[in-house]
């Protein structure tokens, strides 16, 4: 695959990113389309981290072709220190927000959160994909699904209070005070990345079958046409399983690896096809840095807000624009924008770093 081909992805990415920053970054009233879900349903926010797994089940593929897919010691002391990087780094976001508010302590630092669970799926996903034939790719997935489906319906999974399972096991594993308190379940808790480990090996086999297609056309269509069945199944399951980003539920599974899937195959008709890439440029820029710009942002949104810069940038917004929620939205925008304004930096520069 040319790297022009690999360039519909790197929008992908970058599309997915500057999303989770644009949608993570708001101030004050905030459009109910930039809010999470409170429970079940689904908001075009709900879409950014999960298109970012799928795609990141893509590049494992990729990244581990390079390898044949066979173990090794140096391709598993890459992959175990890779986990280790994404997943001390996001332990390190949560303490460092924890420092700035006075608590020096590890008593109540929060465990689980975006990246760590990256880091345990990208861990899983490379693991299985050393370790299984491909061709059980999808077998391991719907056995993971199944499975999780199981303990969702027999340990009360949808009940948005304590006695659901997801909160149990993340109490009884973690403690209270190093879970997310701003829900009754923490939404990237230990059960519910059964499932996210599961939507992140969608990704690998849609890897996996771009791979194999004979011409960019065929790409196309099978990121099409795997799209198309993942939307159905995902819309029909929903009516047993409701639509959950808080627990990861199957139907989320389904229908957003099949927007991601849909959305792949416009890009690469645009962009790889039609050659329709200029527009593109300022994704692109995110999309080379995902994960770099990613933990910028977090920890910018958080020194700036300890320190009072998030206030004075809203004020200097909201003086202009007089609407709170048109407010607000200006206010995320110049968090992606100054993101992106390091990112081009760095792309002009070719410096790619690599979490």
């Amino acid at each position: 695959m040319s790297s022009k081909r690999l360039q519909s992805l790197d929008v992908l990415r970058g599309i997915t990113v500057a999303g989770m920053i644009l949608v993570n970054d708001g101030y004050g009233d905030t459009f109910t389309m930039l809010k999470h879900s409170v429970w079940n349903g689904m908001t075009p926010c709900d879409l950014v981290f999960p298109f970012f797994l799928y795609i990141m089940g893509i590049s494992t593929y990729l990244s581990l072709r390079k390898y044949q897919f066979k173990w090794s010691a140096p391709v598993a002391r890459k992959v175990i220190k890779r986990t280790v990087l994404i997943f001390l780094i996001g332990l390190g976001i949560n303490w460092l927000a924890n420092v700035l508010g006075g608590d020096w302590g590890w008593g109540h630092l929060r465990i689980m959160a975006v990246m760590q669970r990256i880091a345990l799926c990208y861990c899983a996903v490379s693991l299985l994909a050393l370790t299984i034939n491909h061709k059980y790719t999808l077998h391991v997935c719907v056995s993971l699904l199944l499975v999780y489906t199981i303990i969702l319906l027999v340990g009360n999974g949808y009940a948005q209070d304590s006695t659901n399972i997801a909160a149990r096991i993340d109490n009884t594993v973690l403690g209270y005070d190093h879970l997310y308190h701003k829900s009754p379940v923490d939404p990237e808790g230990l059960l519910g990345t059964i499932s996210a480990i599961a939507h992140t090996l969608i990704g690998f086999w849609c890897g996996r079958a771009m791979m194999k297609a004979r011409s960019t056309n065929e790409k196309v269509l099978q990121f099409l046409l795997a799209g198309g069945i993942l939307v159905l199944g995902g819309y029909m399951l929903s009516y047993g399983l409701p639509l959950n980003k808080r627990i990861w539920s199957p139907s989320y599974v389904l229908m957003t690896c099949g927007l991601a899937s849909l959305l792949q195959g416009i890009l690469m008709y645009v962009i790889d096809i039609r050659g329709r890439n200029r527009w593109a440029t300022f994704f692109l820029v995110f999309g080379v840095n995902p994960l770099f710009l990613y933990v910028l942002s977090e920890v910018m949104a958080i020194v700036f807000g300890h320190y009072g810069v998030n206030d004075w940038i809203y004020n200097g917004i909201h003086a202009i624009v007089t609407n709170t929620y048109w407010a607000s939205f200006c206010f995320a925008m110049s968090y992606v924008l100054m993101c992106g304004a390091v990112g081009w930096w760095l792309y002009k520069r070719k410096i790619y770093i690599k979490i």
